[in-house]
């Protein structure tokens, strides 16, 4: 399968958006730790090889990726707290994150080609929705390259402050070993409250 391409965006710049943004979020998912999104505009006469969605590459791959990127495009990084995630729900926090991360390049797009399905409501410039985008268009799956190394390297933090949870390998993923250390251990400040499983713990510690 070949991976994602610059063909949405040279459509967008043939329509006339000379600055096209790629924009992604991780970390909807996990029960613990912030929500990470980045926006991407990549210059099209410098696009790094091997571009391709955060999940398919190595983290060593991503990390030497996300230094490129850094160094050659314009690249914003923002994040929405577990406060903000318990207290808005994940995916208006998620997309809050986006809007920052937008509102954060040097430049201002012209188009933002934001993965998923939805255009979070509090963006300033004109977007466009990419189903699977980090499969698709290069720009995106950049931003969730730089999101995903970015969140994993704070996630990979916390771990050293509250060990235990496997925070370094699960990202705060809800795995076996993060829920059973849930029970064992306790709720941490980075727990989302508003998610299930750490609130039915909280629940239990109550009664």
């Amino acid at each position: 399968m070949s991976g994602p391409d610059y063909s949405i965006e040279q459509l967008a710049q043939a329509e006339g958006a000379r600055l096209v943004a790629g924009v992604d979020e991780v970390g909807r998912g996990p029960l613990a730790g912030p929500v990470t999104a980045a926006a991407v505009i990549l210059d099209p006469a410098r696009i790094p090889e091997g571009l391709n969605d955060s999940k398919r590459l190595t983290a060593k791959r991503r990390a030497a990726l996300k230094d490129q990127l850094m160094a050659c495009a314009d690249v914003s990084i923002a994040h929405a707290s577990v406060a903000e995630i318990d207290e808005l729900n994940i995916l208006r926090a998620s997309h809050l994150a986006m809007e920052r991360a937008v509102a954060g390049l040097r430049q201002t797009p012209d188009l933002a080609l934001i993965d998923g399905n939805l255009i979070p409501r509090g963006l300033s410039v004109p977007a466009r929705s990419v189903v699977k985008g980090d499969a698709i268009s290069v720009s995106i799956a950049a931003a969730s390259i730089v999101a995903k190394t970015c969140r994993d390297r704070i996630m990979w933090d916390l771990a050293q402050q509250y060990p235990g949870y496997g925070w370094e390998t699960n990202a705060g993923y809800p795995s076996k070993s993060h829920r059973e250390a849930l029970q064992n251990l306790g709720v941490t400040p980075h727990h989302r409250r508003s998610f299930r499983p750490v609130h039915n713990i909280l629940y239990q510690e109550n009664n």
